[in-house]
């Protein structure tokens, strides 16, 4: 009987199965990195808002407490939106005629209000509490990042569950104590530059955060990371 097909067929056929292996290999790693890159996480993206509110500015070198304009951020889980109001307790008598800050005077003429866009936002399906975190010794550049030297408000971390996932397997690497939680300035304790606690002297993140862990009573992981604490 005639051979039907060359002998080549065999070769070219291994070759093509191997070349579709390394193609879907490749395609698997090319989404990965689009699915970690600033184009798709916005991670490190400033967004652009309504009037080009500076953090630096009002937290750095005005210092202007975190809580002033985030009201709500230590009893509520959202941590708050500034009304108009606020903003024009200074703008009333400072920067009164600047051209940038028109938005803000045309809001509180009209009452209508600013429509900031949201940097660090998460999916509908996800529950996150400001309170819960800042009472337990969560800081506000833990998640937000550097916020404190920001010209332009950038998010800091991708947001992606396994991130938040990381930091509630290993709490004591990031809680600090309550005093600080909204120093836009703080670092973990090291040797040269100790963090003191109830008289105590840390000079490492380790020991100090397995003290806050069990001061604040903070959850064991598993408990912590129960699929209905965030997915409700």
């Amino acid at each position: 009987m005639p051979q039907i097909f060359h002998r080549s067929t065999n070769t070219i056929a291994r070759a093509s199965i191997f070349g579709a292996v390394f193609i879907a290999g490749l395609l698997g790693y090319l989404a990965y990195e689009v699915n970690q890159s600033p184009y798709y996480t916005e991670v490190n993206v400033a967004r652009q808002q309504p009037v080009p509110f500076s953090h630096k500015h009002h937290v750095t070198d005005d210092g202007i407490d975190c809580r002033y304009c985030h009201t709500s951020v230590e009893n509520s889980s959202f941590a708050g939106i500034p009304p108009t109001h606020t903003c024009m307790t200074c703008h009333s008598q400072i920067w009164v005629n600047s051209p940038m800050l028109e938005p803000v005077r045309a809001s509180y003429r009209t009452g209508e209000s600013l429509e900031w866009t949201r940097v660090n936002s998460l999916p509908e399906f996800v529950y996150f509490d400001h309170s819960i975190h800042i009472n337990k010794g969560v800081g506000c550049t833990t998640c937000h990042g550097p916020i404190g030297q920001m010209p332009l408000t950038w998010r800091a971390h991708t947001l992606y569950m396994r991130w938040c996932i990381e930091c509630h397997n290993h709490p004591q690497n990031h809680v600090r104590p309550r005093s600080e939680v909204f120093s836009a300035t703080y670092q973990p304790p090291s040797t040269f530059a100790p963090v003191k606690f109830e008289g105590v002297e840390y000079h490492d993140q380790d020991a100090l955060g397995r003290r806050l862990v069990k001061e604040y009573k903070i959850k064991p992981p598993k408990i912590i990371t129960d699929c209905y604490t965030c997915h409700r």
